[in-house]
């Protein structure tokens, strides 16, 4: 019964968070531009180094994005080399930025596997990071296994969702 309860909870949550990020995503590059002071109709074009530093993708903060897994994988291939490539040029650009990467599973699996591979995940990105020159001493890991799901469904587009990292900047 208190699991019936809490999925129907978390389907309201996700409900709600879809209805609030769905009306508000006409606003924002209105207000970049007006952050950034530029003229009238006129083009924005900015480095990473001017960039809001909020929440883009996941609960990654911006400019970084997330990095994302292969089921049961804690390696970085295929598209997700640029995705970190992104990120280290922004932390490379920022040497005053400390980070937190947060490994991320799906609810596939046991709650100890899922912590383990949430770790190797944040380790990797980690590991990946310090050899495009970021300081290690600037990156911090945690796993939240499946602990911090952002989407609730049980299908493969949700479970690839769920399976990242998060690159968190910790003022």
């Amino acid at each position: 019964m208190r699991s019936k309860n809490l999925l129907q909870f978390a389907t309201l949550v996700v409900l709600a968070l879809g209805l609030v990020v769905s009306g508000c995503s006409k606003k924002a590059p209105e207000t970049v531009q007006q952050e950034v002071g530029a003229e009238e109709g006129a083009g924005v074009s900015e480095s990473l180094d001017t960039m809001d530093t909020g929440i883009m993708e996941g609960r990654t903060s911006g400019p970084m994005v997330p990095v994302y897994f292969e089921f049961d994988s804690s390696e970085i291939v295929g598209e997700q080399v640029q995705r970190i490539q992104t990120n280290a040029d922004f932390l490379n650009g920022n040497p005053g930025v400390q980070v937190r990467i947060e490994g991320n599973c799906d609810p596939r699996g046991t709650q100890e596997y899922n912590l383990a591979l949430g770790e190797r995940r944040a380790q990797s990105a980690k590991s990946y990071l310090t050899r495009l020159g970021v300081g290690a001493e600037r990156l911090s890991t945690i796993s939240f296994g499946e602990e911090k799901l952002l989407i609730f469904g049980h299908d493969e587009i949700s479970y690839a969702q769920n399976r990242r990292d998060d690159f968190v900047i910790i003022k």
